[in-house]
């Protein structure tokens, strides 16, 4: 099926010569493309293989195998309706049973939604502008959520840092 032209802008001259006429085949061209081509994928596989080998190391808190990290959570302080500042905490679970510590890993998303949720009710309800949170209320509330979502007993929550910034 022939594509359609506009005529209005399309002289039959132009049509007429463009129909006739073959585009000129460059193998110069074509020769150095798939070379670049080439050379570009063989830089990109040989700058995967070097970012694999060469990946940054994580940041441990302990050289324990049974403790896992946790990211930062953050939750707003209100006070009233309106925000006053942000709570941060910083925990991680000490867990000694490789077990257990594997199922932990596994419910890693499940156990900082629940932190996560825990800690924007607490900012929202128990946490003033005017004083310091209770750190020892924080790790007793994340450890029952800890025992909860794990089914029992078996890893402690060790809290590593809670910070506070007020806003006015």
């Amino acid at each position: 099926m022939r594509a359609l032209r506009n005529q209005q802008f399309t002289t039959e001259a132009y049509r007429k010569g463009r129909e006739n006429q073959a585009m000129p085949v460059r193998p110069r061209f074509f020769i150095s493309l798939r070379f670049a081509v080439a050379v570009l994928v063989l830089l990109g596989l040989s700058a995967g293989q070097t970012q694999a080998t060469e990946a940054p190391a994580q940041r441990k808190t302990t050289q324990s195998e049974s403790y896992v990290v946790i990211d930062p959570m953050y939750a707003s302080i209100l006070e009233g309706s309106r925000p006053r500042g942000l709570l941060m905490i910083e925990l991680g679970l000490d867990v000694p049973d490789a077990a257990l510590r594997a199922r932990v890993s596994h419910a890693l998303p499940t156990l900082r939604d629940a932190y996560v949720r825990t800690l924007i009710a607490y900012g929202a309800t128990a946490v003033r502008a005017f004083r310091q949170p209770s750190v020892d209320d924080i790790a007793a509330r994340m450890q029952a959520i800890t025992d909860r979502v794990m089914g029992g007993p078996g890893a402690k929550v060790l809290m590593a840092q809670t910070a506070m910034r007020v806003t006015r």
